[in-house]
């Protein structure tokens, strides 16, 4: 994910952890369980169309500076609860 322009997926779990690599990402699905990535600006949810998803991703292809909020990478957390929780227990 570090290395790529864009992501595209119908995963969940990859939903939340693009973000943090400030990657636009086309959430090839009619719905989401995690619309906190639509909300923030993260994610686009392009549905199963093959032709909607093609000129989705060609948009961010050849025009980089699209509507994707890439700043906001700690939409599901900073990274850090581990260390809070053993800092709380202990």
């Amino acid at each position: 994910m570090a290395y790529c322009t864009l992501i595209l997926t119908d995963s969940g779990g990859i939903q939340e952890e693009a973000p943090a690599f400030g990657k636009p990402v086309l959430v090839m699905r009619d719905t989401t369980e995690r619309p906190e990535a639509i909300w923030a600006g993260t994610a686009k949810l392009v549905g199963t169309n093959i032709n909607r998803i093609i000129r989705e991703a060609s948009r961010i292809l050849n025009h980089r500076n699209l509507p994707f909020n890439h700043r906001n990478r700690s939409i599901y957390g900073d990274g850090t609860a581990a260390k809070k929780i053993v800092s709380k227990i202990k």
